[in-house]
């Protein structure tokens, strides 16, 4: 059975509305591990020669890497840059021949939850740029890496979803785990719009 990684940045699970129930759901999808990083790192500090060897074993042992995490300022949580400075950095740099060529081929998803609705994120909206744009720095990665980039999924009005629509949004996640790996663009969505 494929194995997918979910690595998780959310800095306290036990205040988040959607990261937590979507992880909650992710980890009922068989073949899917997730990992809070937050709980693993709770300093925020990762040390590029013995957490990213650690770190870099994990990818290396997956099939499929997600990363999980709430836009945060139109950008990613810190943890996660200290996590791609530390772990990408040993991987693609200082490694390169023995972990990041062998890491090269995977599929990358995103899993991320924005706060506003989709409307606001284009160009016009409240927001001026797209969930894509957003993204970009990490589709650039994704890219010097050598990842296949998938479908982002993504959540909006993550912390406003009443219960209908947080589990629609699960349920959703739990799907797209489970499909089929495909490299694409388009990001899809659920969320209040």
């Amino acid at each position: 059975m494929p194995k997918t990684l979910i690595l998780l940045f959310h800095r306290d699970l036990s205040k988040s509305h959607a990261n937590a129930a979507l992880s909650r759901a992710a980890a009922h999808v068989p073949g899917v591990e997730v990992v809070d990083m937050q709980a693993r790192y709770p300093d925020g500090v990762i040390d590029m020669a013995t957490d990213a060897a650690h770190e870099a074993q994990a990818l290396l042992s997956a099939d499929r890497i997600v990363l999980q995490f709430p836009i945060q300022w139109y950008s990613t949580p810190a943890l996660l840059k200290a996590w791609q400075d530390a772990v990408l950095t040993r991987m693609f740099y200082m490694c390169a021949e023995a972990e990041g060529d062998r890491l090269a081929g995977t599929p990358l998803m995103i899993c991320a939850t924005a706060g506003n609705v989709p409307g606001a994120y284009r160009r016009g909206g409240v927001n001026h740029f797209t969930i894509d744009e957003i993204l970009t720095p990490l589709r650039a990665t994704a890219h010097r890496c050598g990842l296949l980039w998938q479908a982002p999924f993504i959540v909006f009005a993550a912390d406003r979803l009443d219960d209908a629509a947080l589990a629609a949004a699960c349920d959703g996640y739990a799907a797209a785990l489970t499909g089929g790996v495909q490299a694409v663009s388009e990001p899809q969505g659920i969320g209040a719009g």
